[in-house]
């Protein structure tokens, strides 16, 4: 009985069948050794035209840079994504304040801000829930600075589920509206 060892590549010495990545350049060297056998092997009455080569060089040429560029855009990737954690756990136990219309509510109140414009004469919180029912309005003191939504509802006879709400503040001149915002979102 024989015994048959593995077929390995001679450049990487890596076994057939064994998936590793290829190093830069390596495209570029299996693409000389394909233009120095087609050259070998060409027909001498019916040459291949030189410009065909230059073709086949320059796209293995873009071929070779656009490894080269991918695999500095996964080391760029892998930098920022240390970074984003960096920054993010220097908000570790902070109070953020992030303006959307789209809330979680969980029995807790909802504490919010809102940057009324001067010119405005009154501004209306409406709450809605997820199927775009209106549960809460209520207008807001031009005076105060900080609000908050308790899961009061229309009804009064219970508070909002627990879910997704979407909050706006409609703002008003006169009777004439003006306009909607969204409120900025204390969350910690």
């Amino acid at each position: 009985m024989t015994t048959v060892a593995p077929v390995t590549n001679p450049a990487s010495g890596a076994a057939a069948g064994q998936t590793e990545k290829p190093q830069i350049g390596e495209e570029f060297n299996s693409f000389l050794k394909l233009l120095t056998a087609q050259l070998r092997n060409q027909d001498p009455l019916a040459p291949l035209d030189s410009t065909q080569f230059v073709e086949q060089l320059a796209t293995f040429s873009s071929l070779e840079q656009n490894v080269k560029s991918n695999s500095s855009l996964d080391v760029i990737a892998a930098k920022m994504s240390d970074l984003y954690a960096i920054v993010a756990s220097q908000w570790l136990g902070q109070t953020v304040k992030v303006e959307s219309t789209w809330v979680p509510f969980s029995d807790e109140a909802v504490n919010f801000t809102v940057d009324v414009p001067d010119e405005t004469d009154r501004a209306v919180l409406t709450v809605k829930d997820d199927t775009g029912k209106v549960v809460w309005n209520e207008t807001l003191d031009a005076d105060a600075t900080g609000f908050s939504w308790n899961g009061s509802t229309l009804t009064g006879d219970q508070p909002a589920a627990p879910g997704l709400y979407q909050m706006g503040i409609d703002l008003y001149r006169g009777d004439e509206y003006a306009g909607t915002m969204a409120p900025k979102l204390d969350l910690n």
